[in-house]
């Protein structure tokens, strides 16, 4: 006879597989990144290679997308009870912000989506900043007195997405440079920017995996649990 999974078992699996996906989403952007600046390497090869972590990149986002929403359900496991308004905002956040980042990424140039990547800058700032404001109140109303690793691993989650912020306000240079590969139009100051861009943004990726692994510590530990 099989064993039937619950629904905390089906939400913990894709919890799981966000993480792994994530993860290995990024190290494939790292990897790939590093030969789309490989001067030694043809024209074709580097944009290839950028093609490629551009559209990988797409994969860690949409797990960072679901991530709050499964992590919001399977909470409600551990005897955090949310209120109705909260569960509205959990259902929705991920499945939005999911789709959003699909179309914007499908439909990069266009005035629609250079809005919408402006109200995504905002809103990451956005969560960020409600994500600490919440951990603040949970502790204060002793809401998560029973379960004090949630806080934690919240307020990791808040520094992975200050961490993609960072990214994003230090890629420029070389998403100009990959932009440049591809239409032949790349100068040597176009190579150096392009590099000084990468090694500023790849100090924030490599920080994202560290807090990955601290997030995953947190989830197996459970550090301070009374259940």
């Amino acid at each position: 006879r099989g064993i039937p999974m619950s629904g905390h078992d089906i939400a913990l699996l894709i919890h799981l597989l966000l993480f792994v996906y994530w993860l290995g989403g990024d190290i494939g952007v790292f990897y790939s990144s590093g030969l789309s600046v490989n001067r030694n390497l043809s024209r074709e090869a580097r944009q290839m290679a950028g093609k490629i972590m551009i559209n990988l990149d797409l994969i860690p986002r949409l797990c960072l997308s679901l991530m709050l929403t499964v992590g919001g359900i399977l909470t409600e496991y551990y005897g955090i009870d949310h209120p109705t308004w909260q569960w509205v905002g959990i259902i929705l956040l991920g499945p939005v912000w999911f789709c959003a980042l699909i179309y914007m990424h499908f439909n990069e140039g266009t005035d629609l989506v250079k809005q919408m990547t402006k109200v995504d800058y905002v809103f990451r700032w956005v969560m960020v900043f409600t994500l600490l404001a919440s951990v603040y109140y949970g502790f204060y109303t002793d809401r998560l007195d029973a379960e004090p690793w949630v806080g934690y691993k919240l307020v990791v989650f808040a520094g992975l997405i200050f961490c993609g912020i960072m990214i994003r306000k230090y890629i420029g240079g070389f998403i100009k440079g990959i932009h440049n590969i591809a239409i032949d139009n790349i100068n040597e100051a176009d190579d150096i920017e392009m590099k000084a861009s990468l090694d500023k943004a790849r100090i924030f990726v490599l920080s994202i995996w560290v807090l990955l692994i601290v997030e995953a510590w947190i989830g197996i530990a459970k550090p301070g649990s009374m259940s």
